[in-house]
């Protein structure tokens, strides 16, 4: 894994689809669902739809889970906060909605190499030019955003289990201090990445 890919070369459909039109599929598919989630019942059918979606790519489940086993603890905080103030089935679709939504997102990753992600956007963002808006920096920005998920979700994996490692139990300040520096110190190397290829500011 490099800084800028979790591209998994395969050969499927959703391999071969344009960058572009998975995009934007991902996008209504989220939206869709978000808005027909209502029900906790709900959360299996859609979640059913997000494994066949990973079988259709062809992504092996041990690589899924390591997409998603990060979000945990995420879901775990939202979910006690929603069980209090609004009840579990209110948790279940909050939870399930996140669950699906960021393993829709992470499938678009794992299928689409990020060059052709980053044209796909460019192309989107062209007409917005006439208007005064850099195109490259608009692409550069969204492809940036969409990588900074995956990433962070790997920093907090890396220092949870080097607080396993060193036999320590849950502590929210342990766990938030170390995520926070590393995450600053992946923007700090993703900058210099970008500096080094000429792109300012």
């Amino acid at each position: 894994m490099n800084t800028f890919g979790l591209y998994h070369p395969g050969a499927s459909v959703l391999h071969r689809l344009p960058a572009g039109a998975k995009l934007l599929a991902v996008a209504v598919l989220i939206l869709v669902l978000t808005l027909w989630i209502r029900q906790p019942w709900q959360v299996l059918p859609a979640l059913g739809l997000a494994v066949l979606a990973y079988a259709a790519a062809r992504i092996p489940p041990r690589l899924a889970v390591v997409q998603l086993r990060p979000l945990v603890w995420m879901l775990a905080i939202i979910a006690v906060f929603q069980v209090l103030v609004a009840g579990w089935e209110r948790a279940v679709v909050i939870c399930g909605s996140l669950l699906v939504a960021v393993a829709l997102a992470a499938l678009v990753t794992l299928t689409t190499r990020t060059t052709d992600m980053l044209d796909a956007i460019v192309r989107a963002a062209r007409p917005l030019a006439r208007v005064g808006v850099d195109p490259d920096r608009v692409g550069l920005v969204l492809v940036m955003t969409v990588r900074a998920i995956p990433l962070l979700g790997t920093v907090v994996t890396r220092v949870t289990e080097a607080r396993k490692a060193r036999g320590l139990g849950f502590s929210l300040r342990a766990l938030v201090v170390p995520v926070v520096v590393g995450a600053l110190r992946t923007a700090e190397a993703m900058g210099e990445a970008l500096a080094a290829r000429g792109v300012d500011d």
